[in-house]
């Protein structure tokens, strides 16, 4: 898709875009994403988040993992996004991560905001970097690679 326009997708899109569902569906929505160049992930933390049961409550912070997970998931939905309909019935894969930083814990009652920008592409793999804000601090950071299957 060549068109620059900023798009938002619905949970309703990204339920058809790509596989994941509850528990493991880590976005709630997609904003500003711009086929082939970028897309911001939006997840609301909440205290019924199933990763939390059975913690202290001065321990409720948001595994490392899943915020990472949040980043693959929202870049699925950036390549899927790219590819239209030449994505229909295909896999987004998670091949590897590089640079991975934790900055700050992410706890109940944030909004997560998953900024993935993609950096290069060849063939059907794509070299990706995802940063995660809460409000106006960096709270993770990594590079990812992604291959869309056949």
């Amino acid at each position: 898709m060549s068109d620059d326009k900023p798009l938002t997708f619905t949970i309703d899109q990204i339920l058809a875009m790509i596989p994941h569902r509850y528990p493991f569906l880590l976005v709630d929505r997609v904003i500003d994403a711009v086929a082939d160049k970028s897309a911001v992930g939006i997840k609301a933390v909440t205290i019924n988040d199933p990763y939390f049961r059975g913690l202290p409550q001065h321990q409720l912070v948001m595994p490392g993992v899943l915020i990472i997970e949040a980043m693959a998931q929202t870049a699925a939905v950036l390549v899927v996004h790219t590819l239209g309909s030449d994505a229909s019935g295909k896999l987004v894969y998670f091949m590897g991560l590089n640079g991975v930083r934790f900055r700050r814990p992410v706890r109940p009652g944030d909004e997560l905001r998953l900024k993935v920008s993609k950096v290069r592409s060849f063939g059907p793999t794509s070299k990706i970097r995802g940063e995660a804000t809460v409000g106006d601090k960096l709270v993770a950071e990594a590079f990812m690679s992604a291959m869309i299957a056949n």
